[in-house]
């Protein structure tokens, strides 16, 4: 049977976007969209769904005091509401969210979405409906792990990272990196001196050992240091791109994804 799917996310672009992969996937129908917390909370009660796409960064209510809200009604005496659906968090930058969804059964997405990585998901969500482990068992984890101090989960980071230029390999310090890109399966790691190869598989094994206050996703294959952005550079259909402060002054383009985070930094 088709899963029955509700999506919640404040920008109506990435609904879209969500919605046409899950249309195109097959075995999912999308019975209702919303645009903040209150609405999801209102939303899942109503339809009860098998499953929810909830964003993380909301008004009002954020994803995490939606699925709050909704533990603390189901477990109200004389509450007869049904069973919570299973939860897929969307996130387009917090990657202390982002690791703790990674050690749970709870999925999570990254903006911009993939396609494959949505299929993933869907399959995982089969898999956990199909198993003994209840949503509210995962969620409660879930909750407890986003509850600690973000300086515990920083702890392990290491304060330099090894990056290979030519043949040596060099400890640097993560203050000073610029920017890091990935193409071809190669990551590509950028100073204000030189460059070298990260000896990380992918982006997001790279920011697991970088500071998330420092470190930001803005693009699918670029993750920019904050404090290197030079300039914000209005591009195409209301779009950005970001010049660093490296020798080249790269130009490193902000997702669609991405915009809203980068009005919040920066007050655009």
């Amino acid at each position: 049977m088709a899963l029955s799917a509700i999506i919640v996310d404040d920008e109506q672009l990435a609904r879209d976007e969500l919605k046409y992969l899950l249309d195109s996937a097959g075995d999912v129908d999308v019975v209702a969209q919303g645009s903040n917390g209150i609405e999801a909370v209102n939303l899942i009660e109503e339809h009860h769904p098998d499953l929810v796409f909830l964003d993380v960064q909301m008004p009002g209510l954020d994803g995490f005091a939606v699925i709050k809200r909704l533990v603390d009604r189901g477990r109200a005496p004389g509450n007869e509401a049904g069973p919570l659906p299973q939860i897929v968090f969307a996130t387009a930058y917090d990657q202390y969210a982002v690791r703790a969804f990674d050690v749970n059964a709870v999925d999570y997405l990254l903006k911009p979405f993939d396609r494959n990585r949505v299929l993933q998901a869907l399959d995982r969500v089969r898999a956990r409906m199909a198993g003994s482990a209840t949503p509210e068992s995962q969620i409660d984890a879930l909750l407890k792990l986003i509850g600690r101090p973000q300086a515990t989960a920083r702890a392990a980071q290491p304060a330099k990272l090894i990056v290979q230029a030519n043949s040596r390999l060099l400890l640097i310090d993560q203050a000073d990196i610029c920017y890091a890109a990935i193409e071809e399966g190669v990551i590509r790691v950028v100073t204000q001196s030189f460059e070298g190869q990260s000896r990380c598989r992918t982006l997001e094994d790279l920011l697991e050992l970088l500071d998330p206050a420092l470190f930001w996703r803005a693009h699918r294959g670029f993750v920019v240091n904050l404090n290197h952005i030079r300039e914000v550079v209005p591009w195409f259909k209301s779009s950005y791109q970001l010049r660093m402060d490296d020798k080249k002054q790269s130009e490193i383009p902000v997702s669609r994804a991405q915009t809203k985070r980068l009005r919040e930094l920066f007050n655009l």
